[in-house]
């Protein structure tokens, strides 16, 4: 091939296809030859082209129906219409048809250098084109082996986060003090919380964000389960607008929802007494709205600490990461507290 490229030219004039081949090999392009759509739509489909310059007044065939017959090859190649001087509606027709350009077909070597000209800018745009769609398969397909690692990378923390958790049950069951066991087990239950978002990370179609309804609800079935027994039920309600947040946020967010509801079940219904606990997520103008409440006995501001208090703490440190705090409102009749924040 040429430097200027290869080119195939269609025109029912013998002399005149002889004269542009000539005038567009002076200018460094390779040209074939038909003298009909026919054959020239048969050569396009058997040999690639560059280009294609179609001539419109053609017996049999005309130039409209080339161009239509050249487009719906497996990978048409750009086309450039020729018409005559004052064909206007015919150009713009060529170029509803998917011509690339066109050019007027006048006396002289005028014409070849329109010619040239216009084959030269088509092909730079084709050139651009072909180089842009390239770049977009190779940035798709570098997306999806980054995303098939990161889902890979999720599945093993959540794997390992599990096996830590099962370390742990172990742990605490292996103990006789029970204040130290139920240390254990609240524990667990921050690593299960943990580990619910890169399970749902790995078994989504997105792999840096979090789906809060679905997680939460998870969140909040687990533990329900856990702290639900016959003779002292735990009801957990959970209402959740459809809210996405990014994995880190995700994951301080249902750590604070997993040491509430755990406050709540453990302290505010004395004894037997059933419960309830509710979980609300809400989107806000400036982000999204967390409240979980409970009807139990609520907070005495004098009284001693139940616990070791790192509850309080891990609550205050993922508030803090989502820069925000958690308010306690003093007068609701059991415990109602709420953290704002904004959605990234």
């Amino acid at each position: 091939m040429t430097a200027g490229g290869r080119i195939l030219y269609i025109d029912d004039d013998a002399a005149l296809r002889r004269l542009t081949q000539r005038a567009l090999a002076r200018r460094g392009f390779e040209v074939t030859l038909a003298e009909d759509g026919a054959s020239g739509v048969a050569m396009a489909a058997a040999t690639p082209f560059d280009l294609v310059a179609v001539d419109h007044y053609m017996p049999g065939m005309d130039g409209l129906e080339t161009l239509t017959r050249l487009r719906a090859l497996p990978e048409p190649p750009p086309v450039v219409y020729v018409t005559g001087s004052e064909e206007g509606q015919i150009a713009v027709a060529a170029l509803k048809a998917g011509a690339a350009d066109y050019v007027v077909k006048t006396v002289g070597e005028n014409f070849f250098d329109l010619l040239a000209n216009a084959i030269e800018q088509v092909m730079r745009h084709a050139a651009l084109s072909q180089a842009k769609e390239r770049a977009e398969a190779e940035l798709r397909a570098s997306n999806g082996r980054l995303e098939t690692l990161l889902r890979e990378v999720n599945h093993r923390v959540a794997n390992s986060l599990q096996l830590v958790s099962a370390l742990v049950s172990l742990q605490s069951n292996a103990l006789a003090d029970e204040g130290a066991r139920a240390a254990l087990r609240d524990t667990q239950r921050r690593i299960e919380a943990i580990a619910q978002v890169h399970r749902r990370l790995y078994t989504s179609n997105h792999v840096d964000s979090v789906d809060m309804e679905d997680y939460l609800g998870a969140l909040v079935r687990e533990l329900a389960e856990t702290w639900s027994t016959e003779a002292a039920p735990r009801h957990v309600r959970l209402t959740a607008e459809p809210i996405v947040l990014p994995t880190d946020r995700a994951v301080s967010l249902g750590v604070i929802v997993n040491e509430l509801v755990s406050n709540a079940c453990k302290y505010a219904y004395p004894g037997d007494a059933a419960g309830e606990i509710r979980v609300a997520l809400r989107r806000t103008p400036d982000g999204f709205e967390l409240i979980v409440e409970d009807d139990g006995i609520g907070i005495d501001p004098g009284a001693t600490p139940r616990g070791t208090g790192l509850g309080s703490r891990v609550i205050s440190a993922m508030a803090k990461s989502l820069r925000s705090t958690v308010v306690y409102d003093p007068t609701h009749r059991g415990v109602r507290a709420t953290l704002q924040a904004a959605l990234a």
